[in-house]
């Protein structure tokens, strides 16, 4: 059985998505970062780097949400989450997710975790301060130069797409403007639209 730990508003909506999506018999662990829970040694034991998503498998343990929807969609080939078949686009599929994963993410957590990168107060307000534009430039490229419509990669849908809703729900608490970005806005619509969407969200939410 696969189990996830997941916490609300966090990256980890993007896996729970792909497991709905993909008709996965799963269970759920939510992990509570408000009172510092995945710092806890119970948790640390799960997933040593002290972050969520974590997925307990069969096989073993994995953390990193570009590797686990990739595990979900090759664990679970009918449900046509990615295209194994042809190298150059799988390939396409894990660049998005990548990009996601090293460059958006990063930019976003400038906002509330500054003090990974820095201790001087001065030095956290500035990578505050530089998030709307940091986050803004890395969804202009996305608008203008990676997301094929309707969904990331075009006609077909993928483990690229709840990826990138998850972090298009941050864009306002980022201070990015919408009205600059009408194919994520039109993205992250389509998705609300999704039965497995809904159910992962009313989760995490109650």
């Amino acid at each position: 059985m696969i189990k996830l730990f997941y916490a609300p508003n966090t990256c980890s909506l993007a896996s729970h998505i792909a497991l709905e999506e993909a008709g996965a018999a799963y269970t759920t662990v939510r992990v509570d970062f408000a009172i510092n829970e995945q710092r806890r040694p119970e948790y640390l034991a799960v997933n040593p780097k002290g972050r969520v998503p974590a997925l307990v498998t069969d096989s073993g343990t994995l953390t990193e949400t570009p590797a686990i929807l990739a595990f979900i969609a090759q664990s679970f080939p009918k449900a046509g989450l990615a295209p194994f078949d042809e190298p150059f686009a799988f390939a396409q599929v894990q660049a998005f997710n990548s990009y996601l994963c090293s460059t958006v993410h990063v930019a976003h957590a400038h906002r509330m975790r500054g003090n990974r990168w820095a201790d001087d107060p001065a030095a956290i307000a500035e990578m505050k301060r530089k998030v709307p534009e940091s986050v803004g430039a890395a969804y202009d490229l996305i608008e203008h130069g990676m997301l094929k419509g309707p969904w990331v990669m075009g006609e077909t849908y993928s483990i690229c797409d709840p990826y990138l809703f998850t972090l298009s729900e941050w864009l306002e608490g980022d201070g990015v403007d919408l009205s600059r970005l009408p194919k994520v806005v039109a993205h992250r619509n389509r998705m609300f639209e999704r039965a497995a969407v809904r159910e992962a969200i009313a989760e995490e939410r109650r």
